[in-house]
């Protein structure tokens, strides 16, 4: 008598159970990407799909196990999905977030009407923003700046299977000297100021619970110090010396900062429209900001 095959609609259920007792949020639909990734098919072919081979339902639990462990989805499956991308993360880099996407909607709007701009995202990690407006605006020339050597392997890689190499250029920097990281986007032949500057920089408060997923990503790359201002407050002083006057710069932040952020752009002296944006969730995102014709002074 021949075994019953395992049919994937009973897989996915068993794996749903097991990601809701780990404490997994989205236990569903983890359950249900991971099946999408060990099959190697869309998420809307699930409906069809049927049984499963042996070797099949091996590597799904296996993942599944993992997943239970709280491993992030996106270090299983090799991806990351961010607006029109998908991202190869891993050890070793910031998993992007679909929160960030917002800034990257803000950016692209504000690029629409400017014939050649040059753009610059510092902090660039798997180069979710800089290769997300490369992709969505193509007349956009864009370096991602990003410190760590891990990092900077994923976002190299990423620039170039998105296809946006002749237009996206990695630069290594460290985004807190302002120094460093003018030199070196001169090396890599920025042609003028920028029209835009876009972050998601280390932000979160040190001691902040985080789900055990975040456990995962490079400490440095989520935690911006104890009142989480140690990246943005110096990085300051980059965006002002980098934007053309009129520039227009938007930098996420944690959800406890956004006042943090507004003042220390104000300190700065260069910056006027300056405005805080909340997510869909009503929380408080990412803050904008002018570079000013002149000093607008400390208000």
């Amino acid at each position: 008598m021949t075994a019953r095959r395992a049919r994937v609609s009973d897989e996915i259920a068993d794996a749903t159970r097991q990601l809701d007792d780990a404490g997994v949020a989205s236990a569903r639909a983890d359950a249900e990407w991971l099946m999408c990734h060990v099959l190697g098919i869309d998420r809307g072919r699930l409906l069809i799909a049927d049984d499963m081979s042996d070797a099949a339902v091996v590597r799904y639990r296996d993942l599944v196990a993992e997943r239970a462990r709280r491993i992030p989805l996106q270090h299983l499956t090799g991806t990351a999905a961010f607006g029109p991308l998908d991202l190869s993360v891993g050890p070793g880099v910031f998993v992007p977030r679909p929160e960030t996407e917002w800034l990257l909607e803000w950016a692209v709007s504000r690029l629409s009407q400017i014939a050649e701009p040059v753009v610059v995202d510092l902090c660039s990690g798997s180069g979710a923003l800089a290769i997300g407006i490369a992709a969505l605006v193509p007349a956009a020339r864009v370096y991602a700046v990003e410190k760590s050597s891990d990092a900077w392997e994923w976002l190299s890689c990423n620039i170039f299977d998105c296809g946006v190499q002749e237009r996206c250029i990695a630069v290594r920097a460290d985004v807190t000297i302002t120094g460093n990281t003018l030199a070196a986007l001169e090396r890599a032949g920025m042609p003028a100021p920028a029209d835009v500057v876009v972050s998601n920089p280390p932000y979160v408060p040190e001691g902040t619970g985080t789900a055990p997923e975040v456990d995962w990503d490079p400490h440095t790359a989520v935690f911006g110090g104890d009142d989480g201002m140690s990246v943005i407050t110096p990085m300051l002083e980059v965006v002002g010396r980098l934007l053309r006057p009129g520039g227009r710069a938007g930098i996420e932040h944690d959800e406890t900062t956004s006042a943090k952020v507004i003042a220390a752009a104000r300190a700065t002296g260069v910056f006027t429209e300056i405005n805080g944006y909340d997510d869909l969730t009503g929380r408080p995102r990412f803050v904008t900001m002018e570079r000013a014709a002149t000093d607008v002074g400390v208000s």
